[in-house]
């Protein structure tokens, strides 16, 4: 049986290391662990939605793509949609034998930030495989 990766700890940014290039290569993804926001435009470079789905009303949008299992919270008031994610806390995006993500060129400003932007700028929560 295989041993469960630990998720990316957010409360304790202690754990986190400083980033430098080429360290994903060797990660588990465990900021793939972290919640991805998302905004509309990343849910149409995802293949998600398209851009006819504009004229529908956010909150329906959420509604939809929380039945299909895409989008886990919505905020209406910012129009910010979580993606969904495992019961082990991955991204639904994170194919789990290989620990990469199966949409890279097409994920979200969120995935493509980081760790430039997040819980600790310029860290992350690596861990080697």
């Amino acid at each position: 049986m295989q041993k469960p990766i630990p998720a990316a700890n957010v409360d304790d940014l202690q754990t986190w290391v400083k980033y430098k290039s080429k360290m994903c290569q060797s990660c588990r993804g465990t900021c793939c662990s972290l919640p991805v926001e998302v905004r509309f435009a990343d849910l149409v470079r995802m293949g998600v939605l398209d851009e006819f789905d504009a004229h529908e009303q956010p909150k329906r949008l959420a509604k939809r793509l929380m039945k299909e299992g895409i989008v886990g919270h919505f905020n209406n008031k910012t129009e910010v949609y979580t993606l969904s994610r495992y019961a082990n806390d991955d991204c639904i995006y994170l194919e789990q034998k290989t620990r990469l993500c199966i949409i890279y060129e097409n994920r979200p400003d969120t995935c493509r930030k980081h760790p430039m932007v997040g819980p600790k700028p310029n860290y992350c929560a690596y861990q080697p495989k």
